[in-house]
């Protein structure tokens, strides 16, 4: 899915930006943000990713546990990961299957039954919106990120 794709692109410049950063400003608390550190912001976009997609297949919801991110090598790793596990959930089923509402959901499914094509493009909106939260707390942190949009010059 390309717009899957071109959102882990974006991420990738913020991760290179990041890669100049003091790893301790990762780590800051800024009010006014829902997760207060771009650590935490970057570990729920995956974790939602990966959530909805496991959700997608009735599988364990796997979390990002922020701690676990100490560099941005392991942001790298763990976003590499999660991309993997989309496109492998993404390739084991059809246009057809991608458009359908799933035949039964997992316990504690969040929100209307909807198709995994919906869910994915929640879970690209979503992933978006954390990122802008993102570039807006590493301006606060003093380090203006380039831009990341979706569509760069």
């Amino acid at each position: 899915m390309e717009l899957h794709a071109g959102l882990h692109d974006c991420l990738d410049v913020v991760l290179d930006h990041m890669s100049g950063i003091p790893p301790g400003l990762l780590v800051r608390e800024l009010a006014g943000f829902g997760r207060p550190t771009v650590r935490e912001q970057f570990a729920h976009i995956l974790s939602t990713e990966a959530g909805w997609v496991c959700g997608l297949q009735s599988l364990p919801i796997r979390r990002v546990d922020p701690a676990t991110l100490s560099t941005t090598d392991d942001f790298r790793q763990v976003k590499k990961d999660t991309m993997a596990a989309t496109f492998a959930y993404l390739d084991s089923i059809g246009e057809h299957q991608l458009n359908t509402e799933l035949e039964s959901y997992p316990e504690g499914w969040i929100g209307p039954h909807r198709s995994p094509a919906f869910i994915l493009l929640h879970v690209i909106t979503h992933g978006f919106h954390h990122k802008g939260q993102i570039v807006a707390m590493l301006r606060l942190l003093g380090y203006p990120a380039p831009d990341t949009d979706l569509q760069r010059a």
